[in-house]
Parts: C-alpha cells; sequence; structure tokens
C-alpha cells in the first residue's frame, strides 16, 4: 500500500480556488474545513495542512491577482488595503 502524497502549496491554492467556485456564500470559519476536504478527495494526506498554511495561502493567492477575495477579509498589503 502507498503512501498519500503531502499537498504543496500549489495544491492548496488550487483546492481554495475550487472552493471559491464550488460555495461562493461559505463564510471564513468554514474555508479551511473546505480546502481539507477538496485535498483529501484527491487523495493528499491533509495531516500537515493548518489553517495558518490555508489562510497564508489564500492571502497571497489574493496578493497576487491569482483569486478574487471572495471572503472579503482584510489582507494587509494587498490590493484591497
Amino acid at each position: 500500500m502507498r503512501k498519500k502524497p503531502y499537498p504543496r502549496n500549489s495544491d492548496i491554492v488550487e483546492a481554495i480556488k475550487i472552493v471559491a467556485s464550488r460555495y461562493p456564500f461559505i463564510g471564513p470559519e468554514e474555508l479551511p474545513f473546505k480546502v481539507v476536504e477538496i485535498l483529501e478527495d484527491k487523495g493528499f494526506f491533509t495531516g500537515h495542512v493548518t489553517d495558518k498554511r490555508i489562510w497564508r495561502l489564500y492571502a497571497e493567492a489574493v496578493k497576487r491577482g491569482l483569486i478574487p477575495n471572495f471572503l472579503e477579509v482584510t489582507i494587509k498589503g494587498g490590493k484591497n488595503e
């Protein structure tokens, strides 16, 4: 039996994009749970995926313009400061 792979940062950002498209009206408290759920569905081991890591990658993706700030949270140093 093969071990499940760890998700890379790009995998987590991709999961955030999927959450944004599937669940456009979720609240910020639900984002980490939905991201982990999608990663597990894709076959990743999510034991080391923390809320802090997900939020850091969300903020970076918004700052780089990869995704819109669909949760409307304040991000310092970004376009909506």
